[in-house]
């Protein structure tokens, strides 16, 4: 007698294949997306300790001087152009001689991260008195003092990765990705 014997070849079939690339996709699509959300989280992590160090080198700028860093008693309420003067009174020119801090000594260093030549934060953008201030989406921080403020003190915020505020209506959908001081 003789029996037949129906032997597969070995192999992946057409359909397998298919099924291995598109599951193999799935999971790579999926993991490019967490590490979006990832990024993003860190980036708002970022954002919230450079506004705690901001406010903080802010209060005890007001301590020495009487006042809140910035030029006018009342700045723009949008908050714009802003940063640029936090960046000369709590770094570059705290007295305000026009003097830059490696050559003044009566001048005090309020947030030494602003440094840019050696600060980890990479926020900052320019150099000399007119450097700004930059949050981690790459915007100017905003920041505002006097009767356009909504806390008593300043105002102190990033508009968040879509670069957008409305800071004088709180409950504006512009203002949902913001992170601010008040």
């Amino acid at each position: 007698m003789h029996s037949s014997s129906s032997r597969r070849p070995s192999g992946f079939t057409l359909i397998e294949m298919l099924a291995s690339i598109t599951i193999i996709v799935i999971l790579a699509g999926l993991m490019v997306a967490g590490m979006d959300y990832v990024q993003e989280k860190q980036k708002r992590s970022t954002a919230e300790m450079q506004i705690k160090l901001l406010a903080t080198a802010c209060e005890e700028f007001k301590l020495d001087w009487g006042f809140y860093p910035g030029r006018a008693n009342n700045s723009p309420t949008d908050g714009r152009n802003m940063s640029n003067e936090l960046f000369s009174d709590l770094y570059w020119d705290s007295n305000r001689d026009g003097v830059g801090p490696l050559n003044d000594s009566a001048q005090r260093i309020y947030l030494s991260e602003l440094d840019p030549e050696h600060s980890r934060q990479g926020w900052i953008d320019g150099k000399g008195q007119a450097a700004k201030i930059l949050d981690p989406w790459r915007n100017e921080y905003r920041y505002r003092k006097g009767s356009g403020a909504q806390s008593p003190d300043f105002d102190l915020w990033s508009v968040g990765k879509d670069g957008k505020s409305n800071p004088d209506s709180l409950k504006d959908k512009a203002n949902l990705d913001d992170i601010r001081n008040f």
